[in-house]
C-alpha cells in the first residue's frame, strides 16, 4: 500500500494507484506524486540556459500544455533548459527583511530552509527565464507571487550599491486561463523581472484564454488541440532563444544604471 499526495491541497490517498480525482480538491490524478519523506532542492553546479517555471497550482493541467509546448520547442531548438513546477517545491512567503532596513536583504538569502536558494543559484547561472503563468482573478496565482517576492534578495544587491547580478538576462512569458485578464498578468510578471535588469525578448509574451462562454472542464482539451497556441509559443521560444543569444549580460555590463524600486 503506498501514500499518495495531492500537490494541490495535500490530500493524502492509500493506494497502489492513484485517485483518478482528488476527492478534496477535484484536481485530476496526475497532480498525486508518492509521498516520501521530502529532499530539500539543491543545484548541482551544472550548466543551463534557460530556466523554465510552470507557476500553476495544478501542475499538469491547462498551464502544463504551455509548459510542455515550451519544453518541445527548447528540445527541437537545441537549447539546455530545467523544468520546475512550482506546486512541487517549498517556497515559503518573502520575509521581507528590507522593510526592516536596506542592508537586511542581500545576496544570499537569509532564509535558507527552503528550495528557494537553489532556484537562485540556477537563475543567476543561467541566460533565461521562461515563465509560465495560469489567471488567477486577472492576475498571477499566489505560488508565483511567492517566487517573484522571494527574488527581493537579487533584485536589492544593485540598491546597496552593488552590481546588479541579472541585467540583461532574457525573459519569455507565457500565459493562458479560462477568460479575462491575460495581459494585466503578463506585466505583473514582466515588473518584477524588469526591476531586476532583464529584457523581454522582442515578442517574447503570448497568452491564449478559451473564453467565459465556455465550461471550464473544456478548457484542457481545447489547449491541447488549439493550432495557434502551438504556434505561438513555439515563436516565443525561438525570440528567448535568439534574444540570449545576442550575449546582453556581457555587452550591457557596466553600460547601464541600475534604477528599481
Amino acid at each position: 500500500m503506498k501514500l499518495w499526495r495531492c500537490t494541490v491541497c495535500g490530500f493524502i490517498h492509500k493506494g497502489d494507484e492513484p485517485p483518478v480525482e482528488c476527492p478534496q480538491c477535484s484536481s485530476n490524478g496526475k497532480n498525486f506524486v508518492e509521498k516520501t519523506d521530502p529532499e530539500k532542492l539543491r543545484y548541482d553546479g551544472k550548466k543551463f540556459d534557460i530556466l523554465l517555471i510552470n507557476a500553476s497550482t495544478h501542475k499538469a493541467h491547462n498551464t502544463s500544455v504551455v509548459a510542455d509546448l515550451a519544453e518541445t520547442a527548447l528540445r527541437e531548438k537545441g537549447a539546455s533548459y530545467r523544468r520546475y513546477n512550482l506546486n512541487e517545491l517549498d517556497i515559503q512567503h518573502c520575509w521581507c527583511c528590507y522593510s526592516m532596513r536596506d542592508s537586511a536583504c542581500t545576496y544570499p538569502c537569509r532564509n535558507q530552509l527552503d528550495d528557494m536558494p537553489a532556484l537562485h543559484e540556477m537563475l543567476l547561472d543561467c541566460k533565461a527565464v521562461i515563465v509560465a503563468s495560469p489567471i488567477n482573478w486577472n492576475n498571477m496565482p499566489a505560488r508565483l507571487k511567492d517566487f517573484l517576492d522571494r527574488l527581493t534578495c537579487i533584485q536589492n544587491v544593485c540598491l546597496l550599491g552593488k552590481p546588479s547580478m541579472t541585467t540583461g538576462k532574457t525573459l519569455g512569458i507565457l500565459v493562458n486561463g479560462h477568460e479575462d485578464g491575460a495581459l494585466k498578468t503578463a506585466m505583473d510578471i514582466f515588473v518584477y523581472f524588469q526591476q531586476m535588469g532583464y529584457v523581454l525578448a522582442p515578442y517574447g509574451f503570448a497568452y491564449r484564454t478559451h473564453g467565459a462562454e465556455h465550461n471550464a472542464e473544456e478548457d484542457n482539451d481545447f489547449f491541447k488541440k488549439d493550432k495557434r497556441l502551438k504556434k505561438e509559443v513555439t515563436g516565443v521560444i525561438n525570440n528567448v532563444i535568439a534574444t540570449m543569444n545576442q550575449d546582453l549580460e556581457k555587452k550591457l555590463k557596466e553600460k547601464i544604471t541600475c534604477i528599481s524600486e
